[in-house]
């Protein structure tokens, strides 16, 4: 008779639930190792701090999450959570002008992070072959470079015991210790980081009755980050309970206050009002959450050969993004589906963990290279490196942005990347090309894209 096979889960969150659930299907049972203790509901954990900020999880991430828990977009949408069509639903000014609001070719979840791990975990959690043991930690990793067999928990009381597993995925999120692990085996583990040092600020409010619906959309207000001096951004999304969530940031002075008078003098500092003047409707329900945890941070563990067999390592772990390209949760997801694909094609037998890693990796190369590929915009405008790569987007990719917010192929076909629906190599299909020779075909916006209803909205509501 063939022994159990079990599997080991070293984190409990985002990525963590997910990893279970593909696991679980191709093993007898799955410990999750969890350091926090789980909220009853939606709630916050400390062990995921970002939590308080917005999140956007797009297309190709809640597909991702739809094939290995089937019913979540739904529950989701049942707890308030919104569905955003895309770029219909959305008033989006960055450098390259005010998006068109074409109808709506792509979509994105919005709502509260706490929301969105609880109903995740709840779901994964039905399966029975799931263990959560709460309140624990890593010590240490059992095998060596060779082979990983399982890992030291130590419990809340200080306790320790050794956990065997077929698997373990490592779906630690940016606090991981798995490059010291390696270090501590000799191996040294490539890794690349990009960070701007953006301070993000986010605020909850609530609008007056019935604002919601007027005004059903997703804003993002972006600077130019390519004209020297300080950038100011913001996103605000709706949540659940009928609430806006706006999340600020900055850079090279731009920087967001957390006080009431200097947060809004950050909104007057945007490339237009209009945010500014949609809060000053608001009655705000949080103090200001604060986060500098926004670099960009890659680490190519699928590079190292050998690769220790049994180990995956998924999430942020591997890939972590500056938030407000909302691509964390979904990379994140798809990485797991990759893991499970993978799984499924070569089995559990020998180079189970290696071909899984190389799939994994492969999929977080995509949001990489475009967060890394904005991102390099904001870097400092007198730094010879930073003018390199920035110059490195090329004629392509700015007549593609450029093209993006008049024409609607074009911008399809970016948000098509944006959501992690499709590869970057796809701008380059020749329908794109041909819209983009074809030229606009909007006029360009000079001020933000209302309907009639939103525009009588704010004369309503206008001061006398």
């Amino acid at each position: 008779m063939n022994s159990l096979t079990q599997g080991l889960v070293l984190g409990g969150g985002h990525s963590g639930m997910l990893a279970a659930t593909a696991l679980a299907r191709h093993l007898d049972s799955v410990t999750v190792i969890e350091r926090d203790h789980y909220p009853a509901g939606p709630g916050h954990r400390k062990g995921v701090p970002q939590a308080h900020h917005g999140h956007l999880f797009v297309g190709g991430g809640v597909r991702a999450v739809e094939s290995l828990l089937p019913g979540t977009t739904e529950r989701l949408m049942a707890e308030g959570a919104h569905r955003m069509g895309l770029p219909e639903d959305s008033i989006t000014l960055n450098a390259y002008g005010w998006q068109h609001r074409f109808p709506a070719s792509h979509f994105m979840i919005t709502c509260g992070r706490e929301l969105l791990d609880w109903v995740i975990r709840d779901q994964a959690l039905r399966n029975e072959k799931i263990t959560v043991v709460e309140g624990a930690d890593i010590t240490e990793l059992c095998g060596d470079a060779r082979r990983v067999t399982g890992a030291v928990v130590r419990d809340q009381d200080g306790r320790t015991r050794q956990i065997d597993a077929d698997l373990v995925v490592d779906a630690r999120g940016r606090g991981s210790r798995l490059k010291q692990w390696f270090a501590d085996q000799g191996h040294e583990v490539e890794e690349e980081v990009l960070d701007l040092r953006l301070r993000y600020v986010t605020r909850v409010f609530a609008p007056p009755p019935r604002t919601m619906k007027e005004f059903h959309a997703v804003f993002n207000l972006f600077s130019d980050p390519t004209v020297p001096g300080p950038v100011s951004n913001a996103v605000m999304l709706p949540i659940e309970g009928d609430r806006w969530m706006l999340t600020a940031s900055g850079v090279r002075g731009g920087e967001p206050p957390t006080d009431d008078e200097g947060f809004l003098s950050h909104l007057h500092r945007l490339a237009h009002p209009l945010l500014a003047e949609l809060i000053a409707l608001t009655t705000p329900l949080t103090s200001a959450q604060v986060t500098r945890t926004t670099s960009n941070r890659r680490t190519y563990y699928e590079r190292l050969d050998p690769w220790p067999d049994g180990l995956i390592v998924v999430g942020d772990a591997l890939a972590a993004f500056n938030p407000i390209y909302g691509h964390g949760l979904s990379a994140a997801a798809l990485g797991v589906v990759a893991m499970d694909q993978a799984l499924d094609k070569h089995g559990l037998g020998d180079g189970a963990g290696r071909h899984a890693m190389r799939a994994v990796g492969t999929v977080a190369d995509e949001p990489w290279q475009w967060a890394t590929a904005q991102d390099i915009q904001y870097m400092d405008l007198e730094d010879d490196e930073s003018n390199n790569l920035r110059s490195q987007m090329g004629d392509f990719v700015k007549t593609m942005m450029d093209a993006g917010p008049v024409q609607p192929v074009v911008s399809a076909a970016l948000l098509d990347v944006h959501t992690l629906s499709a590869p970057q190599s796809s701008l380059q299909e020749p329908h794109v090309i041909a819209a983009i020779r074809r030229g606009a075909r909007r006029p360009v916006l000079t001020g933000p894209p209302l309907t009639d209803a939103e525009r009588a909205f704010l004369s309503s509501h206008a001061p006398k």
